[in-house]
């Protein structure tokens, strides 16, 4: 157990599946006490076929009743049927699906099993009792955490969480330029083709961005650019959202909101009411994280670009 205290929970898995051997390896003893030819792990198609009678379940139905894969369930009747525990018939109403019911010798030996299971439930009960925690009880919370969010999915979100928290926003510097340049040429070309408007700002940044009011803003990971977005002022002294890029194998950090959010934040401070951006529905991720952001659909004026086939806009308090 010292292992498992030095590892702590990363190494749960391990630790549930060496109780279940555990369990399993001490099952197989109990099964010889009571002279009960029966391999641990079909106990749980045995028991759901005990309950049916003489009608039987098809291979699909046992694997979803006790939550096992369908070729699992095959591979063990195939095993149980060689012991000559069930058999397989033609259903009643459909010829064309099987059907798997116990055998005489499946009847017996369930007979004869209602014993050690008497034992058996009076015996873990009994070590219930002895515990703090209901074992029981924290396997089906655990059973419903798990049904309602995987634990990949989990540990993606504590990954990205923590990958968001290690990246910083900051003020372009000329030496972020060729950076700013980059990223956004790479997102261009991967979807559309370059335009005139995209070489007048990111050849000319500083002409065409910040010397008329706006703003450029990189995100930085470990120090290095992996993501920008720019604030473009407008005629009427709001700001256009344009030029967000995030490196390729950036995908996934939360970097697209992160930026959103900064450039929305630098708007506000500037007294601005509105954020306005223009962009194609063939985005989707991109359409989806606007619309997180808080922007919604609107008619806007003309584009200069010939991609564009949505304006949106945020209306700031």
């Amino acid at each position: 157990m010292d292992f498992y205290d030095r590892t702590g929970k990363m190494a749960l898995g391990s630790r549930l599946r060496r109780l279940s051997e555990q369990m399993t390896e001490q099952a197989a003893s109990i099964y010889d006490l009571y002279q009960v030819d029966l391999q641990p792990k079909w106990f749980p198609v045995f028991y759901a076929l005990s309950t049916e009678g003489e009608t039987g379940k098809s291979i699909m139905e046992i694997a979803r009743e006790i939550g096992h894969t369908h070729p699992s369930v095959s591979q063990i009747v195939r095993e149980m049927a060689a012991k000559g525990y069930v058999i397989e018939k033609k259903g009643e109403t459909d010829g064309r699906k099987n059907f798997v019911v116990l055998s005489p010798a499946g009847k017996q030996l369930r007979e004869k099993l209602q014993v050690q299971l008497n034992d058996v439930t009076a015996a873990v009960e009994t070590a219930m009792k002895e515990t703090h925690h209901d074992l029981w009880k924290a396997i089906g919370e655990w059973e419903f955490l798990l049904e309602q969010k995987s634990l990949l999915r989990r540990v993606q979100e504590e990954k990205k969480h923590r990958e968001s928290s290690e990246v910083q926003i900051v003020n372009a510097l000329p030496e972020h330029y060729p950076a700013f340049k980059q990223l956004n040429e790479e997102w261009i070309t991967t979807w559309f083709k370059m335009e005139l408007e995209d070489h007048h700002a990111l050849d000319h940044p500083q002409e065409h961005i910040l010397d008329k009011g706006g703003f450029i803003l990189m995100a930085l990971y470990q120090g290095k650019p992996i993501g920008t977005c720019s604030l473009i002022r407008m005629a009427d002294g709001n700001y256009e959202l344009a030029k967000m890029a995030v490196a390729p194998l950036a995908k996934g950090k939360g970097i697209g909101f992160l930026l959103g959010q900064a450039c929305i934040e630098k708007a506000r401070t500037l007294g601005a009411s509105r954020v306005y951006l223009e962009s194609n529905t063939r985005l989707k991720p991109a359409i989806s994280l606007y619309h997180k952001l808080g922007f919604r659909k609107v008619a806007g004026p003309p584009s200069p670009y010939e991609r564009c086939n949505i304006q949106m806009e945020l209306l700031l308090d």
